[in-house]
């Protein structure tokens, strides 16, 4: 359990708000799974040129080639901006044509609605591209969440495990550090939003990896977040 009297609610998404399982067992081989037909339908679209940046080469000669890429990287869970771009590009077609449905915790729709009754502002954080994280909450089985959230930010604004991308975030939200809490799966992420001056409380949620002993407060739901 955590008391938080701050302003901000920062939300990382994967084992946070979402089991691993439906990023990890539907959303990651979905993409796989489609890279090739998407990549060929369109090719010369400027996210390959990203794509090849991320693979280490000037540029790709075919789709397949790309493909190979795409797999390579994936199997390296590698948090890359063109890989991640790539996703959410799949993920749209499989959300619009109703495939993909996302799958919330189940205290995850009640907490949003009471921090926002309170005056709290909820930001996202994952290194899955804006774009992927708008069409993750604009499909969930809850409808569409995206009124929820004022802001969103993914690699390009940093890596999640490097505390310059949490002082970037608190300077864009106009917010002291410390008037902000994140709440993560992952104890590197939580190290690197103190290190900030961040408020920080780790997300022991089902099917989550085994973390580190840590000095952040565990919580198992959002329920357990107490506002001050």
């Amino acid at each position: 359990m955590i008391e938080f009297r701050g302003k901000l609610i920062l939300l990382d998404i994967e084992g946070t708000v979402s089991p691993l399982a439906f990023v990890h067992d539907v959303m990651f081989p979905y993409a796989r799974k489609l890279a090739a037909a998407w990549l060929g339908a369109h090719w010369g679209h400027e996210v390959i040129a990203e794509l090849a940046h991320d693979a280490g080469v000037a540029a790709f000669l075919n789709a397949l080639e790309a493909e190979a890429a795409v797999h390579r990287l994936m199997d390296a869970d590698a948090k890359v901006t063109g890989l991640k771009q790539l996703q959410g590009l799949i993920w749209e077609q499989g959300f619009r044509t109703g495939d993909l449905r996302s799958t919330l915790f189940d205290d995850v729709l009640p907490a949003l609605d009471r921090w926002r009754e309170s005056g709290r502002e909820i930001r996202i954080y994952s290194s899955g591209s804006i774009h992927a994280q708008r069409l993750f909450f604009a499909h969930t089985t809850a409808g569409d969440l995206t009124s929820c959230f004022s802001c969103y930010y993914d690699t390009t604004t940093g890596m999640k495990k490097d505390a310059a991308s949490y002082i970037a975030i608190a300077a864009d939200s106009g917010m002291a550090a410390a008037e902000i809490l994140f709440i993560s799966d992952l104890v590197d992420e939580l190290n690197a939003a103190q290190s900030a001056g961040l408020k920080t409380a780790l997300a022991l949620r089902p099917g989550n990896k085994a973390q580190p002993e840590s000095g952040h407060p565990i919580i198992a739901s959002f329920d357990e977040v107490v506002l001050g």
